[in-house]
């Protein structure tokens, strides 16, 4: 279960979280804010056990702005302007599922969220943006896309 499904019900979305890598093998947060803010994100193990009190935080950045409508990227697994790490990126293990999500401090807005393993990072490349994209019918699917792609078509639906 992804955190879209806990969190979709009690603070609204309106942004879209994914990933990427940069040209030098970084890890990146990609975030979408659709219209209103996100403050940071988190990257948690992804659990069967939809208790939030259980979750285990993988990682977790605050932005030093709250961010707005637009595109941001930022590292995951080394410093990066504009954000401070408040919960280092720990090792990522095979066969373990993450998940990043975003959120503001007064839970008044979130992200949907993206799960990804270590082998989904394996075949990300610089330019593209892993995320769980919505059908029109509700449902969630993961796809790679283009950044340009994903800015343009991240937010249908919100």
């Amino acid at each position: 279960m992804t955190l879209t499904a806990l969190s979709g019900c009690t603070v609204p979305v309106d942004a879209v979280a994914g990933i990427s890598v940069s040209a030098d093998g970084h890890l990146l947060g990609v975030m979408l804010v659709c219209g209103h803010h996100i403050d940071g994100a988190t990257l948690y193990v992804d659990d069967p056990d939809p208790d939030p009190d259980h979750l285990v935080k993988a990682g977790e950045w605050i932005a030093s702005r709250p961010l707005t409508e637009g595109l941001t990227t930022w590292t995951l697994d080394a410093p990066s302007a504009g954000w401070t790490t408040t919960t280092p990126l720990t090792p990522l293990a095979a066969r373990t599922t993450y998940v990043l999500y975003g959120g503001t401090k007064d839970n008044s807005w979130s992200s949907t969220s993206t799960g990804f393993t270590l082998a989904d990072r394996a075949v990300l490349r610089p330019g593209t943006v892993r995320y769980e994209r919505v059908t029109e019918d509700g449902d969630e699917r993961a796809v790679t896309v283009s950044v340009s792609a994903f800015e343009a078509e991240g937010c249908d639906g919100f």
